[in-house]
């Protein structure tokens, strides 16, 4: 029996295989026209016709000019191929049938999904691609404008700030210095009340504080003081305080100022008592010394003369109030003004010291003032005691004894500090000559002094 024959038939006996692979239609024949052959379109076969379709184009590629089959190109091994092995016609038949079922399903449909899967990739990658580049070039164009915006808005800020910074400075200049020119710097403040500012100026708990306030209770409920001004803190405030209420009130001259020329008091000292020693005398900060010092206490004296004799003649006490605003807020004329009270205290002191060299009586204050090493004569009253007024000390209690007996006025002061004992009100004389008119001043340390207003 020839080998690779089933059931011993002979080569070539063999049924004939159908046309075409697994019954699948063939070519449409050359010449046919396309609506024929597309209306010619087989029918699907079952899978019995399709493999024998396949077996039977096995043994004819196999046969015919020895070329393989297309299943046997393809490299598979299928059941019932090898006869040699003594398999069945039946068992070949179903080999073919699991080739068949495992093969067809999976070789064209898998060659046409790959391609379209892989050019959509491929499409996806470029895509991807593409817009990332766009996603990067924008974001490095965006970030290149934010730093330089940024970088503009920072030297923007710098110049404006440095800009706000020298206007500032040159706004806070003129202003500085208009309100010099212009505003009044008032050397004595408008009336508040006592109770008011007695509760901003001691707000603590201690010893000191609970008697200021206790101090200024008194004043308010018992001597009826309802306000106070405040006067300016240096060394000139116990001078400023008496005259501001003589002018304020338009007390007239005391009596021997009408009977002399004070004017004229600068000679008299000098030709008629040959007081040379006067050349000494200083003007409070300025440090004057020469024969010049008797025209400038001559120009001193005349204002303080002139400017009393207004103040005395004008009846309106509202108006006195005004010409007291514009005259205590003139630093130059003021100090002037208080270069003549010390200089009227000085002419008394001296001339009390002649009463007392002719065995004259004289007030007990100046024989007390005498009894003092610092101020036994008028040269050394002056030297140790007057020619610091203004500049290093302000007045003493004797000092006010002089000012008041000076200028005939009874000077009476509220000693907060001395509150609940018998020095809480003085008198500068305790024991005026004649019935001169008050004045009052209040001060927490002998020291600064206020004017209180009933």
């Amino acid at each position: 029996m020839p080998r690779g024959v089933p059931g011993g038939a002979a080569p070539g006996t063999g049924p004939t295989p159908p046309q075409g692979l697994a019954g699948l239609p063939s070519s449409p024949p050359p010449g046919a026209h396309h609506s024929d052959h597309a209306r010619r379109r087989p029918r699907p076969q079952s899978p019995s016709q399709l493999l024998s379709g396949c077996s039977a184009c096995l043994f004819a590629g196999g046969r015919d000019h020895g070329r393989l089959s297309p299943l046997q190109s393809s490299g598979l091994r299928l059941p019932g191929s090898d006869w040699s092995r003594g398999f069945s016609q039946e068992e070949g038949a179903r080999g073919w049938r699991r080739a068949a079922r495992m093969e067809a399903p999976r070789s064209a449909p898998r060659e046409r999904e790959h391609a379209p899967t892989t050019a959509g990739s491929d499409q996806v990658h470029s895509w991807i691609l593409v817009m990332s580049q766009v996603v990067s070039t924008a974001w490095r164009v965006a970030r290149a404008s934010v730093m330089t915006t940024l970088s503009l808005l920072s030297a923007i800020l710098c110049y404006f700030r440095s800009l706000h910074l020298y206007l500032g400075h040159q706004l806070k200049w003129w202003i500085g210095y208009l309100q010099r020119k212009f505003k009044r710097n008032l050397s004595v403040e408008a009336e508040v009340d006592l109770l008011s500012y007695c509760a901003r100026e001691w707000k603590g708990e201690t010893p000191r504080a609970k008697l200021m306030r206790k101090a200024y209770e008194e004043l308010f409920w018992r001597h009826h003081i309802k306000c106070v001004r405040t006067v300016k803190r240096d060394n000139y405030d116990a001078l400023r305080s008496v005259l501001f209420q003589i002018f304020s009130q338009g007390l007239s001259f005391p009596s021997w100022m009408k009977e002399k020329d004070i004017v004229k008091l600068p000679e008299k000292l000098l030709f008629s008592q040959g007081c040379n020693w006067l050349q000494q005398y200083s003007f409070g900060p300025e440090k004057y010394t020469g024969p010049n010092v008797f025209g400038k206490l001559r120009k001193c004296v005349e204002l303080l003369k002139s400017q009393w004799a207004e103040f005395s003649g004008m009846r309106d006490y509202h108006k006195r109030g005004s010409m007291c605003n514009r005259l205590f807020s003139d630093a130059i004329l003021e100090y002037k003004l208080y270069e003549a009270l010390k200089f009227i205290m000085l002419y008394q002191v001296t001339e009390a010291y002649e009463q007392m060299k002719a065995n004259k009586t004289i007030p007990s204050l100046f024989r007390l003032l005498f009894s003092r090493e610092s101020s036994a004569d008028p040269l050394s009253f002056m030297m140790n005691h007057l020619n610091s007024i203004g500049d290093a000390s302000g007045l003493e209690q004797i000092d006010m004894f002089i000012l008041g007996y000076s200028l005939q006025v009874k000077i009476k002061v509220f000693r907060l500090f001395k509150f609940n004992s018998k020095d809480f009100a003085v008198c500068y004389p305790e024991e005026p000559l004649r019935e001169w008119p008050e004045i009052s001043l209040l001060t927490e340390n002998d020291r600064q002094y206020h004017i209180p207003v009933f």
